[in-house]
């Protein structure tokens, strides 16, 4: 077979892959088997590696780099990530309608209204077809730059499919959430829980921490997923793109994944009608969602209504009250923070709530299980604060059987028994004094190997952990002292992991 015919069975084999990768991500039709699809790529993986001068940058083999990056680079926005203004009652919704009507005066006005992903805000662009860059949306004006992490989302295409409808333009970005689905994330955090290692607090912290891994590789393991939902720069005068709706169905035409579950709405009620649907059935939603998005469809009509220094105007979020769920407090236990304070933590019998499985829930303080009245074996109803944090809210009394028992406060640090005191009066929390206690050294370390402070990737609570009780982190300075023979002490930790983490 001759190198032209090679070449020709390449291309086949990747339209073909393409196409599939459409009819999965995009239309959610799929016409083969997992295993079927597996062995396509197989077959186009073999002969790319037989003749690797015909591979090119849009193959569907080349999703994960080999590439590991040392930081990411700031990367200014073609046009700014605007965030948009919060409502929280249909009243507040109204009151947005009325604003834009003063600006627009008579002209019909129709809406967009569409779920608010709770994940991570990204712009995708596409150079004559290609994809060029991803990027995080940062402080809206500059991101930074995760094109190889982003290249590794299948839901992505690497280039664009070419449509009997539309041209492709020269320039054309989108916007939009990278996320993890609920049940992706139940099984990602047993398998981090599984191999010892820190697990999530909740999906949107799984998709921010798995976007920004410095090796697209650990990336390419976590199941990220997108949805398209704005436009970003478009450069082709004969694109023409009138409204929202227009742009969603492009969107699908190039390959690209559209927000699902959205709804033209011809007047305000419809839309205060359709949030408030989706406010009482939102756990039916595959993924997190925290609130719903309404937008302005005719982009002519958004040109009129412009932008504030932070907003469109012709936008707004409708946010759904927090959600909540009741279930019984099994224990309540006490944790030292960094800097000292003792927080008391109540065990629970594990609940959904938001879709996640909640196990425990913050009392914030003494002060206040004295004004809650939490008693332990209370029946309690805790709430998902912004969808994030678990809290108890109220104690239902009617529930009580009379087994139930008071926490008793500490009076020493449980962590190393030393003196714990307020020092002021004024203050609610309690300390521990004890500078030695291991309890605030692991947390200080876990803080000072965060992105926002050291970024040191895989100094994660397991490692911090292990490292602590071994004795062979006293202080902040003994990790820069670490070697490849402590780092071998530690429970799955072999040769590599071990360099990775020195690196």
């Amino acid at each position: 077979m001759s190198l032209e015919e090679i070449k020709k069975q390449i291309e086949k084999l990747r339209k073909e892959i393409k196409r599939h990768d459409y009819l999965y991500y995009v239309l959610n039709q799929p016409e083969i088997s997992d295993y079927e699809y597996d062995q396509l790529m197989k077959k186009l993986q073999d002969l790319e590696k037989k003749y690797p001068q015909l591979i090119t940058p849009d193959s569907p083999t080349q999703r994960v780099s080999g590439e590991v990056a040392k930081e990411f680079k700031s990367v200014k926005h073609t046009t700014p990530m605007l965030s948009l203004e919060n409502t929280y009652s249909s009243e507040e919704i109204i009151d947005w309608e009325e604003r834009i009507r003063k600006i627009l005066g008579e002209q019909k006005c129709e809406f967009v209204v569409e779920p608010k992903i709770d994940g991570v805000s990204c712009t995708i662009l596409y150079k004559n077809g290609l994809l060029v860059l991803g990027a995080t949306r940062g402080d809206g004006e500059t991101g930074e730059d995760i094109t190889l992490n982003i290249k590794t989302i299948h839901s992505i295409p690497l280039s664009l499919r070419e449509s009997s409808k539309y041209q492709i333009p020269s320039t054309f970005e989108v916007r939009g959430e990278v996320y993890i689905d609920k049940k992706d994330f139940e099984k990602l955090n047993k398998k981090l829980q599984d191999n010892n290692e820190i697990t999530f607090a909740n999906p949107r912290n799984a998709a921010a921490g798995s976007i920004r891994q410095k090796d697209p590789k650990v990336t390419a393991e976590r199941p990220l997923k997108f949805f398209a939902h704005s436009t970003g720069l478009i450069e082709d005068k004969n694109l023409k793109i009138e409204n929202h709706l227009k742009f969603l169905e492009i969107c699908k035409e190039f390959g690209i994944r559209t927000i699902e579950n959205f709804k033209l709405c011809k007047n305000i009620e419809e839309v205060i009608d359709y949030c408030k649907k989706w406010q009482e059935e939102r756990d039916k939603i595959e993924y997190d969602i925290d609130g719903m998005v309404i937008k302005v469809n005719s982009f002519r009509q958004r040109e009129i209504l412009g932008t504030t220094m932070k907003s469109p105007r012709w936008a707004i979020a409708y946010k759904f009250p927090a959600q909540q769920a009741t279930t019984k407090i099994k224990n309540i236990r006490v944790q030292v923070g960094r800097t000292g304070i003792i927080t008391p933590v109540a065990d629970l019998e594990p609940v959904k709530c938001g879709g996640v499985t909640i196990s425990h829930a913050t009392l914030h303080n003494f002060d206040e299980i004295k004004r809650l009245g939490v008693k332990i074996g209370d029946t309690v109803i805790v709430e998902r604060a912004g969808e994030v944090i678990p809290k108890i809210v109220k104690v239902i009394e009617s529930k009580r059987t009379g087994n139930e028992k008071n926490f008793k406060v500490p009076e020493k640090c449980p962590e190393c028994g030393g003196e714990i005191v307020k020092e002021k009066e004024e203050e609610v929390a309690y300390r521990c004094i004890n500078p030695s206690c291991p309890a605030q050294l692991i947390r200080g370390l876990i803080h000072f190997a965060k992105r926002e402070a050291m970024d040191i990737e895989g100094l994660g609570e397991a490692v911090v952990q292990q490292l602590v009780e071994k004795k062979l982190v006293q202080d902040f300075a003994d990790i820069y002292s670490l070697k490849k023979e402590d780092l071998l002490q530690l429970e799955l930790f072999k040769d590599k992991k071990a360099q990775n983490l020195l690196d």
